[in-house]
């Protein structure tokens, strides 16, 4: 899962997700209050850029980041930045042979293990073993631990 791959799933992720259809590119302008031209921003930029003190996301960007990218191969079905919720489909990891759909929830804004909960289901509704979703946190983690130490370097 390079950063090359990565970076395009987690884009394709979010590209439905705008009120707009596939036109919720940052920076796009739209027309309101009587014809006045506003700007009109995706929820990617919740994250950074934020121009309205009120507007908080209680979650780690890091680990959201992370769970978009670690299961890309998953659809994402909602998600919800104020509250840390990423729902989504069923899909079928890379080599593997059974599909399954995941619920993670960022609850904290710390980098820790703690803020991170991963609910996977299989085909059917069956379980999913204990140390497969201990497997896909541990790799969550991971992850955001190496997109905060590539921050730091930049």
């Amino acid at each position: 899962m390079g950063s090359a791959g990565s970076a395009g799933s987690a884009g394709s992720a979010g590209s439905g997700l705008g009120s707009s259809g596939g036109g919720n590119q940052a920076g796009t302008q739209t027309q309101a209050n009587g014809g006045q031209l506003a700007e009109q921003s995706s929820f990617w930029d919740l994250f950074s850029n934020r121009r309205d003190p009120n507007d908080t996301v209680a979650v780690n960007r890091y680990l959201w980041n992370a769970s978009l990218e670690v299961l890309n191969f998953l659809p994402v079905q909602s998600v919800d930045p104020f509250t840390g919720v990423i729902v989504t489909g069923y899909g079928t990891p890379p080599g593997g042979g059974r599909s399954y759909r995941a619920t993670i929830k960022v609850s904290d804004p710390s980098l820790d293990a703690r803020a991170l909960k991963v609910s996977l289901q299989g085909a059917g509704g069956s379980a999913v073993a204990p140390d497969t979703v201990r497997a896909v946190e541990d790799a969550i983690l991971t992850r955001a631990r190496q997109l905060r130490v590539q921050d730091k370097n930049l």
